[in-house]
Formats: C-alpha cells, sequence, structure tokens
C-alpha cells in the first residue's frame, strides 16, 4: 500500500516550514488563473476575515479552507506539485503584493507581518534571516513562456512594462484590491494578511512516487483540468529536445498541436492530446507485432524502455500528421478526399464503437505518401470492409473487448504490407442472420443507428450529408401511435429496422407524433413550422413518402429489404465464410 503523508496546514506553517521547497514541473500546464477567479478567492478570503465588513466579528478559532496540494519528493528532493499549482502560484501572489505594501510601515503589526510574509517567500538561512536570492517555490513548466516573469516578480516585486503577463495581471489586481481595502480599512490592515497566513488552511497530501500522486489527483480533482498523460509526455520531449539544443523549436510544435487537436471532433474525449498519443500507441503496437486484448493503459506504454518512443525525431511530425488526418476528416475536406470515401467516413461517425477510429490511424500512418496523401481506391475498400465487419460484429459478438482479437490482428496486417480481410472472423451466413432478424433495434443502441445510417447511403441519389448536423432516428410509424392506438399486431416490429430512418433532429421533433399523411408533408417542407422550414436531405425519405401509407407489411417489407442489402454487402466483401 502506498504510503501518504497528510497534515493539515495554515498556510504560514505550510510555507514557512525550512523545508519547504516547491517545484511546478515542467509537464505541468501553463498558469491559467484569470481575473474572474482571482475576485472570487479575494472575495472568499475577505468574507471569512472580516464577517459582515466588521473586524470584531472574527473568530480566532476559525478556519477557511483553501483546498489540497498534491506533491511527491523528487529526487532533487523538492516537491513537485501534481495538484493545487494554480492556487498555490495565486497564494503567493496575494502574499508578495502585501509584502511590497508593508515597505513603509513601521509599527509593531505591520513589521512582524511582513517578517511572517518573508518567511513564505524566501529560504532563510541559519539565523533564520531571508535569502532573497532563493524563493520557496520554483517553475520549470515546458510551455510557459512567462515562468522567469513570474518567479523575477516574487524575488523583487518589479514589473516589466508592458507586459502581458497573466502572473503580472493577476498581481496587479491584488495591488489593487489591497489599495482599496487599506483605503477603507487602515487600522486593521495587518490584520487581513496575518488571517490568511495563520486561519486559512490548506491540505499538503504528499505521495510517495508520481504515480502515486497522479492517482490522488485524478480521485480528488472535481473541478478545473486533471493532468493528463500528455502533459507527462510533454516533460520527456522538452529533456529529449533540451538534449539535442531544439528546446524552442518543440515548445513552439507542441502548442500548435495542442491548438490542432482542441479542434477535432474527432478527438472528443476529455483530453484530445491524450487521444491522439493512443491512436498512435495502436501503431506503433501493430509495428510490435503486439495482438493482445490486454492494452496497456496509455502512460504505461510510453514510459517502457525510458519513453523510448518518445526520443525518436519522427514521433512529433507523425502525430501532426495524424492530427491533421482527422482535422481533414472533421472538416469534410474535399480537397483531399473524395465526396465517395467522405460518405463512407460519415457512415462510420456512427459505428457502434470508436474501435475503427484506431484501425483507421494505423492504416494512414502505414500507406500514407510522402505528402500524407492515400490511395483513393484502396481506401475505399478497406473504409468498405472494417464497416461490414463492424457493423456485422456488433449484433453476433456484441461489446467492443470481443472485438479487440479481429481488429488486433488486422493492424498487425496493415504494418506488415497484407491487405485487411478479416479472413479469420468470416461470418456463418445463418446464423448471423438469425442474429439480425431476433436482434431488437431499440435507439439506445448504437447498432441501430449504425445500420440506418449505412443503409441511407446505399441511395445513390443520397448527397453527403453535413457532419455537425444533429440527426435522429425516427420512427417512421410513430411509436407513440402505436402505444396509444396499437394498430400494429406485431408490436416489435416497432422497434425494427424497418421502421427506422435517419432525419435531421429539428425534423424529427415536428414529425415524431403524427400519422404518416402528416409526417410526410413535415419530411418534404410542405407542412412549415419553427425556424427550420427545410425538407429533409435524407434521400431514401423521398421513396418512403411515395407510399400511400406505411404501416405493418410496409415495415416488414423495408426491414427485409435492409437485411437483405446487409448481407449482399458482407458477400461483396467476402466476410461470409461459403464453406459453412
Amino acid at each position: 500500500m502506498s504510503k501518504l503523508n497528510v497534515d493539515q496546514k495554515t498556510i504560514f506553517e505550510l510555507l514557512s516550514d525550512k523545508k519547504a521547497d516547491f517545484l511546478i514541473p515542467d509537464y505541468q500546464r501553463p498558469y491559467a488563473w484569470n481575473e474572474e477567479q482571482c475576485q472570487t478567492l479575494w472575495d472568499d478570503l475577505f468574507t471569512f476575515s472580516f464577517p459582515n465588513n466588521d473586524y470584531e466579528a472574527f473568530d480566532k478559532n476559525d478556519e477557511y479552507f483553501l483546498g489540497s496540494i498534491v506533491t511527491f519528493k523528487n529526487n532533487d528532493g523538492q516537491s513537485e506539485v501534481i495538484d493545487g499549482q494554480q492556487r498555490l502560484t495565486t497564494i503567493m501572489l496575494i502574499l508578495r503584493a502585501f509584502y511590497d505594501k508593508f515597505a513603509h510601515m513601521q509599527d509593531a503589526n505591520s513589521k512582524q507581518t511582513r517578517d511572517r510574509i518573508e518567511k513564505c517567500i524566501w529560504k532563510t538561512d541559519e539565523f533564520g534571516s531571508a535569502d532573497k536570492s532563493t524563493l520557496k517555490i520554483d517553475s520549470e513548466v515546458a510551455t510557459d513562456n512567462d515562468k522567469e516573469e513570474f518567479l523575477d516578480l516574487l524575488r523583487t516585486g518589479t514589473v516589466k512594462p508592458n507586459s502581458k503577463s497573466q502572473y503580472v495581471s493577476n498581481y496587479q489586481f491584488f495591488q489593487k484590491k489591497i489599495d482599496d481595502f487599506l483605503q477603507a480599512f487602515a487600522s486593521y490592515f495587518p490584520y487581513f494578511p496575518a488571517r490568511i497566513l495563520g486561519n486559512c488552511i490548506l491540505l499538503p497530501i504528499e505521495a510517495e512516487s508520481q504515480d502515486t500522486a497522479l492517482r490522488i489527483f485524478s480521485t480528488l480533482n472535481d473541478r478545473g483540468l486533471p493532468l493528463a498523460d500528455a502533459d507527462i509526455f510533454k516533460a520527456q520531449f522538452y529533456k529529449y529536445y533540451g538534449e539535442i539544443d531544439k528546446k524552442d523549436d518543440f515548445i513552439s510544435e507542441w502548442k500548435n498541436l495542442e491548438e490542432l487537436t482542441s479542434s477535432i471532433s474527432y478527438l472528443n474525449t476529455g483530453s484530445p492530446m491524450d487521444e491522439l498519443f493512443a491512436r498512435y500507441m495502436y501503431y506503433l503496437r501493430a509495428k510490435e507485432g503486439n495482438k493482445s486484448t490486454t492494452t496497456e493503459a496509455l502512460r504505461k506504454f510510453y514510459e517502457r524502455n525510458k519513453y523510448q518512443y518518445l526520443k525518436r525525431p519522427e514521433t512529433i511530425s507523425n502525430l501532426k500528421a495524424l492530427a491533421l488526418f482527422w482535422k481533414s476528416i472533421s472538416n469534410q475536406d474535399s480537397q483531399r478526399f473524395s465526396e465517395s470515401i467522405l460518405k463512407k467516413l460519415f457512415v462510420l461517425t456512427y459505428a457502434p464503437n470508436g474501435m475503427w477510429q484506431n484501425i483507421v490511424s494505423v492504416y494512414f500512418l502505414h500507406h500514407r505518401t510522402s505528402e500524407d496523401a492515400l490511395s483513393d481506391p484502396e481506401f475505399e475498400v478497406f473504409l468498405d470492409r472494417i464497416t461490414a465487419f463492424i457493423f456485422a460484429y456488433a449484433i453476433t459478438n456484441p461489446g467492443v473487448n470481443a472485438l479487440r482479437t479481429p481488429i488486433y490482428d488486422e493492424m498487425v496486417n496493415i504494418v506488415n504490407g497484407k491487405e485487411v480481410t478479416f479472413s479469420k472472423y468470416r461470418f456463418d451466413e445463418e446464423q448471423a442472420r438469425s442474429f439480425f432478424e431476433n436482434y431488437r433495434f431499440t435507439n439506445q443502441r448504437n447498432i441501430t443507428r449504425s445500420m440506418v445510417t449505412w443503409f441511407a447511403y446505399t441511395f445513390s441519389n443520397q448527397l453527403l450529408l453535413d457532419i455537425n448536423e444533429i440527426f435522429h432516428l425516427e420512427h417512421i410509424f410513430s411509436k407513440k401511435r402505436q402505444e396509444m392506438e396499437g394498430e400494429l399486431q406485431n408490436s416489435s416490429a416497432i422497434e425494427s429496422l424497418g421502421n427506422k430512418v435517419l432525419l435531421e433532429g429539428s425534423i424529427n421533433i415536428r414529425a415524431s407524433d403524427y400519422r404518416f399523411k402528416d409526417k410526410k408533408k413535415i419530411y418534404s417542407g410542405e407542412q412549415r413550422r419553427g425556424k427550420n422550414k427545410g425538407a429533409t436531405k435524407v434521400y431514401e425519405i423521398y421513396e418512403i413518402i411515395k407510399l400511400e401509407d406505411f404501416g405493418e407489411d410496409q415495415i416488414n417489407q423495408r426491414n427485409g429489404e435492409i437485411l437483405d442489402k446487409f448481407f449482399a454487402f458482407l458477400h461483396d466483401q467476402d466476410l461470409i465464410d461459403v464453406t459453412a
């Protein structure tokens, strides 16, 4: 079991400790608090210290909890800050602003409070005097261009002219708040910082290792952005590029990569950079010939062999190329992809799980040309095959974990220059057809949308739909109508694929509870209500509205058409075991 040192401390107890030596490590994000957050902190501290603006209402035994500071001791004996760097940095700025204001005050309380602040900002010598050359905090944040300005500000209290640093902005904000406070409560001035130092509590949690500290942070953090694995990787890159004297180049590249990934809808996880590293990991795993269905945690994978993959000169350029590839997909870039390919990618966007994105990433990284292009004919064949396989497998072998075995096999085949065939995993047609016919395609199941979207694009007249538009699954025969009137003899038909169609969300909301004759007018835009007065762009619907009615017979007929087309698709992709 990991050992932890946990003991709440006042700000003064924590910072004035002779052993206090905090380091904001290179993998942390830059300081980001703005005036709004500083105002909130100031208001909280003031309200606590002067309840109802009354100096005498303060209870000396009261405490105000500011939060936790999660650290671990690095090899140099410094406390690396994993969680709490924003509040710790801001507290230092507040204390420095108060310290400067006390410079010319000679009363005993002011001098004593200034002396206490001094012991919190600077390290002290053996006689307890502040050594103005050594601070209690340091910063090595790789992508923070202003960190030196922060450290100079703590050392000297001077601000560079025309500075745009967030540190300086917040420091000047606190200076103004202190000036306002001094004007209003001159006789009580020393008591405010004294109460901050002596009654405001932090919970320092010192872990025995970086891993333990990161786990604690993930557990405790319920606000702000958690530290991502990519932040740890950034530190390793930073060290590597520092060794080859290209540190500045790396910082610029990393910032560009962060901005790029944050704009890609296909990297829509909590940390887009982590997701990018994950997709690149599948390519590296495949290159290793690794087919294991037990996937290592992202950081565990990259830290193997002393972060060997992060010390390769091609890694950053490969990550950038991969990000730009997904950016092009996200933007439906017609300069990069044909309309046919963009349609296939639209269908895969509604795949039952995200595994397709990993194998597509591997395919791109292996098959790209020197201009990062792909051959359209081969890419189309690949997209059709993985679509057919992944969609069918979701019915016959549900669960993303089951999909790992065939997908990982094919990832290795890709990097070995072999065609993706899924030859070891072909489907028995009779058995697979039985699975499909007995499957309940409710709207809550991802595969329902997958199949309906795929079927929409089997119509040659279907134009490319906007990936950013919201599409719903529409019950052509109203679900509510069946619940109220029970017209369908086979009630399960309401949830069959034959009764589901892709439809723009704005149109679906208006059409949902109507009878078919009224739905037809809404689908076509003939009956116009609300802000969105357009007709549907889903071509198949124009075939459906040619019908006089849409009931059980039509549902069953359309359901059969969908299944027949899909199994013909499986045959075309050579995914049916003809020897069974």
